[in-house]
């Protein structure tokens, strides 16, 4: 549709409303989850995604691309939130990083992937059937009940015990089928039959601890995101072929995943992402003082490294706010914070509308907005070796403990209590 010269402001705003997409998306899904459960939410994303993405394949002007364009990632964002809440809640306190980290690698792999996808079809329309179709053979294979159980923490903690009951044995059967413990265990879960418990995400807003620990992970997240297009810029002059740059944004992301992964075990969460924000805040105010009067080479190096700074704030708050946010609303609270991180993700390709002077201001506001997150993240507890709080009387419970002494391990946790 000719989108140059007067029109090129149309390009940031297809980016913007796609990001913005995923915000509502996430936030919906989330709401979802925590009603319905994980694996229809995840199911119904992905039966949503096939027909948008066709949609968005066969647009015919601008306004149709736009809409289906928000839909798709709306839908993407849905599927991506109940997954990543799902695989979580499966896990044991030692294998939750390990597991959540696994799946990014998985995740920056299809990154490195799409390229090559993208010279093979060459037409936008092509790659986008071709992406489509990718999706359509997940939903088909995911429609089978045992490649995605519901989670059944979720269900003990929403008193749906016939249904956990169900759940847990086909996963004791796969695991321990001669444990006659255990079966009588399960089979005593489901004495009684009270009713279900949904909790609504307003329950938040009454909570003290949960809601303090929400908004600051959420907080983190939105400078994570939106404070990278600041360090990708700075490489732009240094990176001017669309491959080599791509390539280094997503060797950043393997470089925070892998540093995540290997210090955030080891050390806490709430350290690691103290570290990552000290040094994104750091790097953006250097940066945006002294651009001028530095070497280039140091430009670089200090781009490359808020860049995975930054990501790794991103990726890390939305892990540590999935284990302090109790189960009953999990979906809910996750979905803000997700939402929040792309809503900072979405004032990026703001600035890069022709004859906008908003990148420095931009600029300005999330290397503050830094500082304010380094104070503030000295008030979040820390959840390493904990297990997963199911109430929100286990979410009120959470205290900040010193910043150099780590609470007692609670590992290899049953989940159902003695």
């Amino acid at each position: 549709w000719d989108l140059v010269c007067a029109s090129r402001w149309k390009v940031p705003l297809e980016q913007t409303t796609h990001l913005l997409g995923w915000t509502l998306g996430s936030i919906t899904a989330g709401l979802v989850c925590d009603r319905f459960g994980r694996r229809p939410t995840f199911l119904l994303s992905l039966a949503l995604a096939v027909p948008v993405g066709l949609a968005v394949a066969l647009a015919m002007n601008f306004l149709m691309v736009l809409v289906a364009r928000l839909l798709f990632g709306a839908a993407l964002a849905g599927a991506f939130l109940a997954l990543y809440v799902a695989r979580l809640e499966l896990c044991e306190p030692p294998h939750r990083l390990g597991v959540t980290m696994v799946a990014g690698f998985f995740w920056i792999a299809g990154e490195l992937l799409l390229p090559g996808l993208a010279l093979l079809c060459r037409d936008w329309r092509v790659l986008q059937g071709a992406v489509t179709m990718i999706l359509a053979l997940l939903a088909a294979c995911w429609w089978c009940p045992a490649l995605l159980l519901e989670s059944p923490r979720w269900l003990l903690a929403t008193q749906q015990l016939e249904r956990a009951r169900k759940t847990l044995q086909v996963l004791a059967e796969d695991n321990c089928p001669q444990d006659s413990l255990l079966t009588a265990e399960l089979e005593a879960l489901s004495e009684g039959s009270p009713q279900p418990q949904y909790h609504a995400v307003c329950e938040i807003f009454s909570t003290r601890v949960i809601w303090k620990n929400g908004v600051i992970l959420g907080f983190a997240a939105f400078i994570g995101s939106g404070i990278r297009h600041c360090f990708t810029r700075n490489l732009a002059p240094h990176l001017p072929h669309f491959f080599s740059s791509y390539l280094v944004l997503v060797g950043t992301e393997v470089a925070a995943c892998l540093f995540v992964c290997l210090t955030a075990e080891r050390f806490g969460r709430r350290a690691i992402l103290l570290l990552c924000t000290v040094l994104t805040g750091i790097s953006s105010l250097l940066l945006l003082a002294l651009t001028q009067y530095l070497l280039e080479l140091i430009v670089l190096t200090l781009s490359v490294v808020g860049t995975a700074a930054s990501h790794a704030v991103t990726m890390l708050s939305i892990f540590f706010a999935s284990e302090v946010l109790p189960t009953v609303v999990r979906g809910a609270g996750l979905g803000l914070v997700v939402g929040a991180s792309f809503v900072g993700k979405a004032a990026a390709p703001i600035t890069a509308i022709p004859n906008s002077r908003g990148f420095f201001l931009h600029h300005v506001v999330f290397a503050s907005f830094a500082i304010l997150a380094v104070l503030s993240i000295m008030l979040l507890p820390e959840s390493q070796g904990r297990n997963l709080p199911q109430s929100l009387q286990d979410g009120e419970s959470q205290r900040r403990p010193p910043l150099f002494r780590r609470p007692p391990r609670e590992d290899h946790l049953p989940l159902l209590a003695p």
